[in-house]
């Protein structure tokens, strides 16, 4: 197991959100209960020229996760129900984060039922929300960052360019032409274009 380090973070948001994909997202919880979910699809944010960001109007109270140093969690709570979960890249006081947006089930797929519900392993991370609640991420876990115990990323070999597919954004009104969307081509634990 090689863990990636700051410098795998300080890259450039739209890059970042393909570098991710094939990493495997791990949390260790409390009595080393390991969970861990490959990457297989992302979506790229920005600040103010981006009118989907959170960060399109500024810093905020909320958004100020954004804003932090590359490899910081950003999660929010949206739609008064969803946690969602994201990647800080940009440099320090510069906003951009790369959401996660589906995952496949590497270990811990017992928590994760408890979490989810009793549903088949490709409907339990093939979402933002989906995530957040298999892998038990709430707003109290924004801030923190991707070097320490709890948190961390396993190196993968990079996914070839040929399996890697392109498309807009989900569920968002505005931004809805750029192509941020980046995702392992054929992977059965894709979103299928749900937002959550």
């Amino acid at each position: 197991m090689v863990r990636l380090e700051k410098q795998f973070f300080d890259t450039p948001t739209l890059q970042l959100a393909q570098a991710l994909l094939g990493k495997t997202f791990v949390r260790i919880l409390p009595r080393n209960t390991i969970l861990k979910g490959r990457i297989v699809e992302t979506e790229a944010y920005l600040g103010e020229n981006d009118e989907a960001s959170h960060a399109h109007r500024g810093e905020t109270e909320r958004n100020r996760p954004m804003f932090e140093a590359p490899g910081t969690l950003y999660v929010y709570f949206t739609y008064g129900c969803h946690h969602l979960v994201n990647i800080v890249s940009e440099p320090e006081h510069t906003a951009g984060a790369v959401l996660l947006r589906a995952m496949e089930p590497v270990e811990g797929t017992a928590f994760m039922e408890r979490q989810r519900g009793k549903v088949e392993a490709t409907n339990l991370m093939s979402g933002p929300a989906k995530i957040a609640q298999a892998l038990n991420l709430t707003r109290s876990h924004s801030g923190r960052n991707m070097f320490g115990a709890e948190f961390f990323l396993e190196d993968a070999p990079s996914i070839p360019e040929t399996d890697i597919g392109t498309s807009s954004r989900i569920g968002i009104s505005q931004g809805k032409e750029l192509q941020w969307r980046k995702f392992v081509i054929g992977s059965p634990y894709l979103s299928k274009g749900r937002p959550s």
